[in-house]
């Protein structure tokens, strides 16, 4: 069986971008293991070529961002979705931490109605709350 190890994100600057989904998310930033930065700033390497962030309770995923290149797209094949009580103040929260907010959708079948809220990350990545 298989489990999943990280969600990776293609960014540009992977500390800035981790810093936003820490404070999106409650996560906390993870070190980087003890020497690494030392041989990637003696190997002449940029410091800021990855970063990751975890779970402090230890039950979400791990998001790890790297600097490359990203895929041009014109939808959000794969995103996340953030559920939260209240989507609206929710929106407001993550639009003050450097989001942008896209539109907000629903969908109705028969008595069941879902309403969420298109967003992008400061890098463009999109992602959805509900």
């Amino acid at each position: 069986m298989s489990s999943i190890g990280n969600i990776t994100f293609a960014c540009q600057d992977p500390a800035k971008l981790a810093s936003f989904w820490a404070a999106a998310l409650e996560y906390d930033i993870q070190d980087a293991p003890p020497g690494m930065l030392e041989a990637i700033a003696e190997q002449g390497g940029d410091l800021n070529m990855a970063a990751a962030i975890v779970d402090p309770l230890g039950k979400g995923p791990r998001l790890l961002f790297l600097k490359k290149e990203k895929t041009i797209t014109t939808s959000i094949p794969i995103h996340l979705d953030l559920n939260t009580p209240d989507r609206e103040q929710e929106v407001a929260r993550l639009v003050k931490l450097g989001a942008t907010e896209i539109e907000t959708k629903t969908h109705t079948i028969g008595q069941y109605t879902s309403v969420w809220t298109v967003m992008k990350d400061p890098e463009g990545n999109g992602f959805c709350v509900q």
